[in-house]
């Protein structure tokens, strides 16, 4: 079952709906028949059991009892939040064991459970609270593996916690829903925490297909210690009209330099002088400072590149 992009639910109906944090991980359904052993499906269907060792000990944890449980698996980071660019790592290894187990050691993750689909009979017509009491009952807690809580109500609340605390955002569940598979629902609502920033186009790539002849996306920068550093190649949120507009005025700017140091290794990038500055939205930072899920807002004419709102922030080795 998937979530639909959205809001808040209304505040008279705040108390109708679970609030969950949204996880930055890889969703997983994980399949216990009760011998003791564990299969974990990707969104794809594809078996993915064999990349994270560390969960194989899950199999027993409900005896012969069979369930089918739903859940995110989880790279964390020093600060015990989760790090999609980690876990890349450790995603793709199914097939090879030796490597996995060598990451695992390295980098191991955590499985947090969210509903029970199935337990011992088919749950997927019960509601979301009945659902989610079978699930803690299971008391699924283990050195890789929990159940974290769901806030039922203060929606604005969960919300505004998980931006201070720099999480990817909220996931609302309507108490009454049922658990519906392959369906994205409006029952289940996702919120992304997006941020702002400006940056400094320093490139392009060009398009493909319809797109031929105009950009396909910009690769930009920020400045960070008197030098503008590449942090991601930004694709979407264009109209035809802004991207046609984009094309001209990287013409009038092109150049034969790149002007990112370090230069980043960018197959059929076209190089403009730094001249450009626009403001992207995005959703977290990679560790070595790169935008996730970057997307374009708008261009920044009142700003030149020299403008402090373009820099790398301290702690990316930006000004402070």
């Amino acid at each position: 079952m998937l979530a639909t992009p959205g809001a808040l639910p209304p505040a008279a109906q705040d108390a109708r709906w679970a609030y969950e944090t949204k996880q930055d991980g890889q969703r997983v359904m994980v399949y216990l028949p009760g011998d003791g052993s564990v299969r974990l499906r990707a969104r794809s269907g594809e078996d993915i059991t064999g990349a994270y060792p560390e969960l194989r000990p899950l199999g027993a944890a409900l005896g012969r009892t069979p369930a089918v449980l739903d859940g995110e698996v989880l790279a964390l980071d020093e600060r015990g939040r989760a790090d999609f660019q980690l876990l890349q790592g450790r995603m793709g290894l199914a097939h090879a064991p030796a490597r996995a187990a060598r990451r695992a050691a390295q980098v191991p993750v955590h499985l947090v459970l969210f509903d029970v689909p199935y337990l011992q009979e088919p749950l997927t017509g019960l509601p979301y609270t009945r659902r989610r009491a079978r699930l803690t009952e299971l008391g699924l807690a283990g050195p890789h593996w929990s159940t974290p809580g769901a806030v039922t109500g203060h929606g604005a609340e969960a919300l505004r916690a998980t931006r201070e605390h720099g999480l990817e955002g909220l996931v609302c569940k309507r108490l009454d829903s049922v658990y519906e598979p392959g369906v994205r629902s409006r029952a289940w609502i996702k919120i992304r925490n997006m941020r702002s920033e400006d940056v400094v186009i320093g490139g392009w790539l060009p398009g493909k297909g319809r797109l031929t002849g105009r950009p396909g996306a910009v690769l930009v920068g920020q400045r960070a210690g008197g030098r503008l550093r590449y942090v991601g190649g930004v694709g979407t949120g264009w109209s035809e009209a802004e991207r046609a507009e984009l094309a001209e005025l990287l013409r009038a700017v092109a150049a034969d330099r790149c002007p990112f140091d370090p230069v980043p290794r960018i197959a059929d990038a076209r190089w403009v002088r730094p001249r450009l500055v626009g403001e992207v939205s995005y959703s977290i930072r990679t560790r070595a400072g790169m935008l996730r899920q970057p997307s374009w807002l708008r261009l920044r004419p009142d700003l030149t590149p020299e403008e402090s709102a373009a820099d790398l922030p301290e702690e990316f080795g930006g000004t402070p």
